[in-house]
């Protein structure tokens, strides 16, 4: 539980790490208050304003399901993205979306987007609506604000950012989405729709309505009776069973079980689609081993660059979830060490110089800033782009081959595939499936060379490298597979094996890696079972990288069926609904992975000379 309590902290209060000193009480005068919206529902936002009256200041507002305190007399000991910001003389302000702590109204989770004729109606809202009423109320009522406002937010916050952005309210010049939940299907509680179980004990935070204003959290917490996370989900058996855990109220758990598809409930919450024609300049923030929301920056970034015409850049770096706000020295993710003091940078040169030219300055998008700001997580090196994916990457395709080899050309065979038996009672384990956690991150450099070994895994690998090859975009594996069952999950990871004479001796890094349920190959929608012992093409989508595989290494490919506790059990018997599996509907199943002329297993990549 020690480790659910930190993270659930974290969660709640992002904060950066510089230290706590007297700077906000001495400088800064707080205020409280409601600020009703259109439909007559108030939201509570705190406000930081500078003491020092002699100027016009612009306005930096969070908006947030993690409560906008501490509230009263209490203040907070650091405000804003960043102390640099929180020292060059803005206005802070935080609000409570609807329905938490000290707001009122109801919560919705990634609240659907008004389309259509809803737009019409003068007092239906959405998150948008929201944002431009708040904005609207401040740079009307705060004395001495400049008429720019500003946005910011990492997680569910950079949600609330993303969407705000939508408002397009004229104050409104900058907003920084950072780690922004895109769509819950792909981000956070699904990973190209399969259940993440290693979220199970987060579902409480988003699953309670308050009755009343709360200044403290009112939701339950799940508590297990044992740290190791791969046999309590083992004895668990199919995820409903954890309803117990969960509790009858909780809204947020009965739609995860509700809706295995990406149905209507899925698609209006979505937020990637309605990203266009947006106004204010942004810069979305990412870690490239975010484990939350990594679907979240790449989609969002995309959409927007793609449907608008507003200044819009990314920046991408060998953090997890948030790490960029937190400055402390050095950058290691897992066993991997990528750097020194890259937040503090971060935050001095890309995140202030963005704010303060578009609040501060002449806002005319000459920043100086690259559109696209990406760290090669394998030379451990920052690299400007004029666009992403960069305009030099050739296409190209790692293809997998017979006796486990991989290499960039086709494979020739008339006839090859390699086999292995899937049993759900006997998973491969993910590399926390020993703690239980709040939500997992170490895992995403973590060593595979265990499950290389295993014989549910089966392995493809290039030879020693000769010469330098970096990955730099998007990443597609196209399986041709088959199954004895009619159902399975099919995970892609592609790995970084180092040289045996590196520091980390033979260490199997991986770069990247995803889940596909092989029920939803041709649909998100309409789920389809597989044909027992017939050949099909399974698409796995995996999120982008920048990473340089270093001469000497070698490029390695994983393919497997189960990734647990990280992801919740295909049982392999077609279900309607697998949450709700019967013990009987889990079997195992011979799978066979396909590497021949007529059916070329390959990951799509691009590659940058």
């Amino acid at each position: 539980m020690k480790h659910i309590c930190a993270l659930l902290i974290f969660a709640i209060y992002l904060s950066f790490s510089f230290a706590q000193d007297d700077y906000v009480n001495t400088h800064f005068d707080k205020t409280e208050t409601y600020i009703t919206m259109r439909d007559g529902v108030r939201l509570y936002t705190v406000i930081y304003s500078p003491k020092d009256k002699g100027q016009s200041y612009p306005i930096l507002m969070q908006r947030t399901c993690y409560s906008a305190g501490p509230y009263g007399d209490t203040l907070r000991t650091a405000i804003g993205p960043n102390e640099l910001l929180m020292r060059d003389g803005y206005i802070f302000v935080y609000q409570d979306v609807r329905g938490r702590y000290m707001s009122e109204g109801e919560f919705t989770n990634m609240r659907p987007q008004l389309t259509g004729a809803e737009k019409r109606n003068k007092q239906a809202i959405d998150e948008s609506t929201d944002t431009y009423d708040t904005i609207d109320w401040l740079v009307k009522n705060l004395k001495g604000n400049n008429g720019r406002v500003g946005i910011y937010g990492i997680s569910y916050p950079g949600f609330y950012t993303a969407v705000g952005a939508l408002a397009n309210h004229p104050a409104l010049k900058a907003a920084s989405p950072q780690a922004p939940i895109g769509d819950f299907f792909f981000d956070d509680f699904h990973h190209n729709g399969s259940m993440l179980a290693s979220y199970f004990f987060a579902v409480p935070v988003f699953g309670f309505q308050k009755e009343g204003p709360q200044q403290k959290a009112w939701y339950p917490m799940a508590r297990p009776q044992t740290q190791d996370s791969y046999d309590f989900f083992l004895r668990l058996g199919a995820i409903e069973n954890g309803t117990s855990y969960q509790g009858a109220d909780n809204f947020f758990w009965r739609e995860l079980l509700d809706h295995p598809n990406y149905d209507a409930f899925w698609k209006s919450r979505g937020l990637v689609q309605h990203l266009k024609d947006v106004k204010p300049a942004i810069m979305v923030v990412g870690g490239w081993f975010d484990a939350e929301d990594l679907y979240g920056p790449l989609h969002i970034y995309g959409s927007i660059e793609e449907s608008s015409k507003n200044y819009n850049t990314i920046v991408m770096g060998p953090w997890s979830h948030g790490d960029w706000a937190r400055v402390r020295g050095k950058q290691q993710i897992g066993d991997i060490f990528f750097g020194d003091s890259l937040s503090a940078n971060f935050q001095r040169d890309i995140e202030f110089t963005f704010f303060d030219h578009f609040l501060k300055g002449s806002g005319d998008g000459k920043t100086g800033l690259p559109e696209a700001h990406m760290f090669d997580t394998g030379t451990k090196q920052w690299q400007d782009f004029e666009q992403w994916p960069p305009a030099d990457a050739t296409d190209a395709a790692l293809y997998l081959q017979p006796d486990g080899k991989l290499s960039f050309s086709k494979p020739t065979a008339s006839t090859s595939a390699s086999s292995f038996i899937s049993d759900p009672l006997k998973p491969v384990p993910y590399a926390q499936a020993e703690q239980v956690v709040f939500t997992p991150r170490s895992y995403m450099t973590s060593d595979q060379r265990d499950n290389a070994r295993r014989p549910d895994v089966l392995v493809f690998e290039t030879d020693t490298l000769t010469e330098d090859i970096t990955l730099s975009g998007n990443l597609l594996a196209n399986l041709w597979v088959s199954t004895s069952s009619t159902d399975a999950d099919w995970v892609v990871k592609l790995v970084d094996v180092f040289p045996g004479y590196d520091t980390l001796s033979n260490y199997h890094m991986l770069v990247r890696g995803d889940i596909m349920p092989g029920r939803f190959r041709n649909s998100f929608e309409s789920p389809e079972a597989f044909t027992p012992n017939t050949v099909t093409e399974v698409p796995v989508k995996l999120q982008a990288i920048n990473h340089t595989f270093k001469k000497g290494h070698r490029i390695q490919v994983q393919v497997q069926s189960t990734w647990f506790p990280l992801f919740d059990r295909n049982p392999q018997t077609f279900v309607e609904n697998p949450y709700k599996a019967k013990p009987s509907d889990y079997t195992k199943a011979e799978h066979k992975v396909y590497h021949d002329a007529a059916h070329p297993t390959h990951i799509a990549v691009q590659v940058l000379k």
